[in-house]
């Protein structure tokens, strides 16, 4: 590995604002800049193209991000600033990593989060690897996500100024290591702060609209892509029950549900009805009223603590279970192999496993894990 020199920088550059303003920061800071572009995956839009010698072009209308368009204007942004830049093949890594893992999910039941999969598989850690290919000390993002090192050296995650924007939520699985070459440029800025330092570095995405999509899924159609590309983790129609175990009514295949979804059941009840569980083992998706959705347990795979896991059996903190949702009083009961329970304080609406739960004090992002389900014992 090249020596590591803590003024070159790696940053990962998505095509849009918040990463080309995290390049034009760092470079007017005196680093010396990389940009790498990731190309994750096959978009249903992509024409063959020269990357070479294509013009940027900025999108009118948000779309999926990852796109050829989205490296090109990453491109144009670092012939602007006359900073090197590389596109790189991660096509491997993310369908092993990220769509493998989506499809699986949807197959058995769950719903998937392949964002934070994405962060922590492609960007925090083979991305990261390619920096220090490169001989970067540090690995930047556009995330809007503040890291601070206290007295005794370790390193901690606290939400962004703007909290509207901020993206802790998906950073959980960061550990120490990561967290001391990374570098996160947008963390005290709000989005129209970050719009208009574009502006007066004349960069082209300056005015770019967010990505709405998950990348590879266009439309939000994702039973769609399932059945394309994966159509062996796909189900055959099986049946609508209630909780008493009466039949309702016929599904399309319990890969195309997810806990709460109310719109597209076709059932015609006389009253409002939800998804309230999923059975893929038998290939049955349970319905019922609203109250119904609420529980105030919760048990959790794969735990990962920021600092490090606390010595105490119980932890108190605040949660969320999603990511536009406010941090809620919770308590976290250690079981040991990366397990827990997590009890709130108030019920929590759509519990759904296969989604991530993170956990707050105060500000500061302690960690996080993968919802189970709901205690039963």
């Amino acid at each position: 590995m090249a020596e590591l020199s803590k003024k070159r920088v790696v940053v990962a550059m998505s095509g849009g604002v918040d990463s080309s303003v995290a390049a034009v920061m760092l470079k007017e800071q005196g680093y010396e800049v990389i940009g790498i572009s990731m190309k994750t995956h096959e978009t249903p839009e992509a024409e063959p193209c020269d990357l070479d010698n294509a013009l940027p072009t900025v999108r009118s209308a948000a779309k999926n991000c990852c796109s050829v368009e989205d490296i090109m204007d990453a491109r144009a942004v670092c012939r602007k600033l006359a900073i090197p830049f590389y596109a790189m093949n991660f096509k491997e890594e993310f369908k092993a990593q990220v769509m493998d893992y989506f499809a699986h999910e949807y197959a058995n039941g769950r719903t998937p989060n392949p964002c934070v999969k994405c962060n922590d598989q492609l960007k925090f850690k083979a991305l990261l690897k390619e920096a220090h290919k490169l001989g970067a000390y540090y690995l930047a993002t556009g995330h809007y996500v503040k890291k601070i090192k206290d007295e005794q050296g370790t390193w901690h995650i606290f939400q962004a100024e703007d909290l509207q924007k901020d993206q802790s939520y998906f950073l959980f699985g960061l550990d120490q290591p990561q967290l001391k070459h990374t570098l996160f440029p947008l963390a005290d800025l709000t989005k129209a702060e970050v719009r208009e330092l574009g502006r007066q570095a004349g960069i082209t995405t300056a005015e770019k609209p967010e990505s709405q999509e998950i990348c590879f899924v266009p439309n939000n159609d994702y039973a769609s892509v399932l059945e394309k590309i994966y159509p062996e983790q796909t189900k055959p129609k099986g049946l609508f029950k209630n909780s008493d175990g009466k039949v309702l009514g016929e599904h399309q295949g319990t890969h195309a549900y997810t806990i709460g979804q109310r719109r597209g059941l076709n059932i015609a009840t006389g009253e409002r009805i939800y998804v309230t569980a999923i059975d893929s083992d038998k290939n049955e998706v349970i319905l019922g009223e609203n109250t119904e959705l609420f529980h105030s347990t919760l048990s959790a795979k794969d735990v990962n603590w920021v600092c490090g896991e606390p010595s105490q059996n119980e932890v108190p903190i605040t949660a969320k279970i999603r990511y536009r949702q406010e941090p809620t009083a919770a308590s976290v009961k250690l079981l040991g192999n990366g397990k827990a329970h997590i009890h709130f304080k108030e019920p929590q609406r759509a519990i759904t496993p296969g989604q991530a739960i993170v956990f707050y004090q105060g500000q500061e992002l302690v960690g996080g894990g993968w919802i189970e389900g709901e205690v039963t014992s």
